[in-house]
């Protein structure tokens, strides 16, 4: 299957009278910072009075329903109005989780008329009236329904990864492009970006408080996840869709799906600046069964930077095992640590630093600074970061899964596609698992 074309979008809005409304808040997205600062009004208000942002929710699983629940509470005037998912019951679920959710009830309104299930779900969502759209599908979709979003006119909230594969990556870039043309905010579940600990501690390294940084060391030591056994009903398309994380056509591999967040921390120290190549190693030591889908259970990763500092990423999903997520930045004055435990942020130098002040929780934080975008007309756009880091993960899982040097070049233009044949539901052979050293770099 093709990549997603600009004709397959929705063509136009719905036939209501909520056509202006819509346009209005599109428009005040590019203009509002300088409306506000002439009259110091709201920029998001309706000539009507109506300054509701509605908010749609694609993709309903756990992260989904966390998300819809921070962007309700990240702003007073704030409906959730629209929900798709691949599945009905996932819907229904998450519906029902926010409904009865403390101080969230009267701001949620989805009737069924604004349920949507199936893979145009998002389409759906996008062309129900909605203002703002969280992103929240495993990731293989996220460059479909981004472009789809922004083409369509709507902020957007995306969760992390942005794409699991170089087409995606660009895709993703040329969005971000064109929802910096159209005054569209774009806020990446790249959340460490917006944990105050580790911006405090950024801030410091980028001043210098541990000289140049050198050596990098990124783990995520952690156990198993969730798994959910074959159901006779279901097609290779259901059991795959519904086991998404273990297949690396939706998930990425989970050195992408979930390490992205501390290889984008690095990034992020230096400057966001990436590496020029990398070797590695990885495979299938613990999840050995079809039930695991193809991804592996262990990566290990030597970036190597023009410089010649070096960020060793070290993964591991596997039971009775010791945990560890961290990231350690060691340079030519000194160290720093960073963690989500608390005191877990500090810097070890001539000027000894911690980070002890009680701090706001990442994920809301996220939201609360996307909504503020949007009111102010100053909307925020995570596009290069959230790409760019996305691609260092997957350029990361090449090397595991090929065994030979990549280099940046080559993850930027690599011609690995990974859609599927079709959308719909039926068979769709399982992938193989990558053999080091057999599996052919694309």
């Amino acid at each position: 299957m093709t990549r997603f074309q600009p004709s397959d979008l929705p063509q136009g809005p719905p036939a209501s009278n909520d056509s202006s409304r819509r346009a209005f808040l599109r428009a005040t997205a590019t203009v509002g910072g300088t409306i506000a600062a002439m009259s110091g009004l709201n920029p998001v208000v309706h000539a009507s009075g109506d300054d509701t942002l509605r908010v749609g929710l694609i993709g309903c699983g756990g992260r989904g329903t966390g998300a819809a629940s921070q962007a309700l509470m990240a702003d007073t005037r704030v409906k959730l109005t629209a929900m798709g998912d691949l599945f009905e019951d996932q819907l229904q679920l998450s519906l029902k989780t926010l409904n009865e959710a403390r101080n969230l009830d009267t701001k949620i309104d989805v009737p069924r008329e604004r349920q949507f299930v199936g893979f145009d779900a998002y389409k759906q969502v996008l062309a129900s009236g909605v203002d703002v759209v969280l992103l929240t599908t495993p990731p293989h979709f996220r460059p479909l329904h981004l472009q789809a979003a922004i083409e369509a006119g709507k902020h957007v909230f995306a969760e992390k990864p942005c794409a699991v594969d170089a087409p995606g990556v660009h895709s993703v870039l040329r969005s971000c492009a064109e929802a910096r043309r159209k005054g569209l905010a774009v806020v990446s579940g790249l959340c460490l970006r917006y944990h105050q600990p580790y911006v405090e501690v950024v801030r410091r390294i980028h001043d210098g408080a541990i000289g140049d940084v050198r050596t990098m060391i990124a783990n995520d030591y952690r156990g198993g996840v969730w798994i959910k056994p074959r159901q006779p009903d279901w097609t290779d398309m259901h059991w795959q869709t519904r086991n998404w994380y273990y297949f690396t056509w939706l998930s990425g591999d989970f050195n992408v799906e979930q390490h992205v967040h501390n290889l984008d921390v690095c990034a992020w120290a230096m400057g966001d600046k990436y590496p020029e190549k990398a070797v590695g190693m990885g495979g299938r030591e613990v999840r050995k069964g079809p039930e695991y889908g193809n991804i592996f259970d262990h990566h290990a990763v030597v970036y190597e930077y023009a410089s010649g500092a070096r960020l060793i990423s070290n993964t591991r999903q596997m039971k009775g095992c010791k945990n560890d997520i961290s990231v350690h930045m060691l340079g030519t004055g000194g160290s720093a640590t960073l963690t989500e435990r608390k005191n877990g942020v500090k810097i070890s130098a001539k000027d000894e630093w911690v980070f002890r002040d009680e701090a706001k929780n990442l994920y809301q934080v996220e939201h609360d600074e996307l909504f503020a975008s949007i009111r102010s007309g100053k909307p925020i756009n995570n596009g290069e970061y959230m790409a760019k880091s996305s691609l260092l993960a997957i350029m990361g899982r090449m090397a595991t899964y090929t065994g030979q040097e990549i280099t940046w070049d080559m993850a930027w233009n690599s011609r690995e596609d990974l859609t599927p044949p079709r959308y719909e539901w039926g068979e769709i052979p399982a992938p193989p698992v990558a053999v080091p050293g057999s599996t052919k770099f694309v």
